[in-house]
């Protein structure tokens, strides 16, 4: 958890050490998220949703502060991936395409169409529908 913004929780992974495999780690956590909601519902008789967007490169990361010190990120990344988040629909895993070719053989995306994004124009955005291999 790197710090959460009104209802959102920004989570990073391959951080501060570089993986390989960043992008299934982040959509297994959504996927995990995605089904806790629903087993939260079930048992509370609500209907809550999640939007989970996910987006993948370089930033730029420090620490900020002179008593109170964050970690936090920044860059293109940090700002593509909160679109990706609330361009999304409630009870879903929108991943842009950088972090769909990321993605290891054991999810299934399915392409939602282009996504307009304020300063970037019409991107390609998929969902993860489920996940084909249980998590190592």
């Amino acid at each position: 958890k790197i710090k959460t913004i009104g209802d959102s929780y920004m989570v990073v992974g391959g951080l501060p050490m570089p993986c390989a495999n960043h992008a299934d780690r982040l959509a297994y956590m959504g996927l995990d998220m995605q089904e806790a909601i629903r087993e939260f519902n079930a048992l509370h008789r609500t209907n809550l949703a999640l939007r989970v967007g996910i987006h993948s490169g370089p930033v730029v990361a420090g620490i900020i502060g002179r008593r109170k010190f964050s970690y936090d990120l920044w860059g293109d990344t940090v700002n593509l991936a909160s679109r990706m988040e609330s361009h999304g629909q409630p009870g879903e895993i929108q991943v842009s395409e950088a972090t769909r070719r990321k993605l290891g053989e054991g999810f299934i995306c399915e392409p939602r169409g282009p996504i307009l994004i304020k300063g970037k124009g019409s991107l390609p955005a998929f969902l993860v529908r489920r996940r084909l291999t249980r998590q190592p």
